[in-house]
């Protein structure tokens, strides 16, 4: 029994709806599924609908942008509610602040004589969480790039002319808003940030787990957090990181994790989390 906890749809930069990214989990036969899209947690209710039908464990969560010391890192929060009063109305201001993001791109494209309009990326998009993907391929329908690849190499990589810096929340705020909502933070892919030295500081604010296994990681990589997991008593998860058909690697379950990590994930569940009714969507389904 394997898990995929680092999964992304079209609720935010993904492209695989809920349902389809469910079907394709069950394809793969994973018995559970996490799904952690940027700065919502919109598209838990048919994730949740899905799995259940399909048989699937699920477990509600977001990935939010941080910074800890002028050093960018995500945080994946799990289990959180989604309907928490206080997580929807910070995620409202990010999202905020990504529509804005948008429309800047945007402007410095036009002053680039590239005359791609905002209303395109927002219609591309069709979610309130956007993000740079969303104007890559909007670039690319276009016709303004050939590939996704060149829309980030010409336009949209950091210190790329239409680049412009992501609002990022304190590391320290971030944990601590997730867990009001009754999640555990888990810092995401951490061997992208090669900075180890802020694990420390964020265990003293009670950072839960760290990603180990991830598309990026190497086997090395993988190793090496896993013993630092193991040093700081943090859990240890891991996914794929899918983002759909974007660049033309579904990558769903080609990171997985044995599901003795699911579990174990699950006992430190607060007891208010663990023992309390589950949070129900709209829908009448619980999350």
């Amino acid at each position: 029994m394997f898990a995929d906890l680092h999964l992304h749809t079209n609720f935010s930069d993904g492209t695989y709806t809920p349902e389809e990214l469910v079907a394709r989990a069950a394809q793969l036969e994973l018995a559970a599924v996490a799904l952690t899209d940027h700065d919502t947690v919109e598209g838990c209710a048919r994730m949740s609908v899905a799995a259940r039908s399909a048989g699937l464990e699920f477990i509600p969560a977001t990935e939010l942008t941080a910074e800890f010391d002028g050093v960018e890192l995500h945080l994946l929060g799990y289990f959180v509610d989604t309907q928490n009063p206080k997580l929807l109305g910070e995620m409202a201001r990010f999202q905020q602040v990504r529509q804005d993001r948008i429309r800047e791109m945007v402007a410095r494209l036009n002053r680039l004589d590239v005359p791609l309009r905002a209303e395109a990326v927002f219609a591309l998009a069709n979610c309130r969480s956007p993000g740079r993907p969303h104007v890559g391929r909007a670039l690319v329908m276009g016709g303004f790039c050939a590939t996704l690849d060149q829309a980030f190499d010409r336009f949209l990589k950091k210190n790329r002319p239409a680049w412009v810096p992501k609002f990022k929340i304190s590391a320290l705020d971030a944990i601590a808003l997730i867990h009001q909502a009754g999640g555990l933070a888990v810092m995401a892919h951490p061997g992208l940030n090669r900075t180890d030295e802020i694990i420390p500081h964020l265990v003293g604010a009670k950072l839960d787990g760290l990603e180990c296994f991830h598309t990026k990681h190497t086997a090395a990589t993988s190793l090496h957090y896993v013993r630092l997991a193991r040093q700081f008593d943090l859990a240890i998860t891991g996914g794929s990181d899918c983002h759909g058909l974007s660049k033309g690697k579904p990558l769903i379950g080609t990171v997985k994790i044995p599901y003795e990590y699911v579990e174990q994930l699950k006992a430190r569940r607060p007891p208010r989390a663990s023992g309390a009714p589950l949070p129900r969507s709209g829908l009448g389904v619980p999350l």
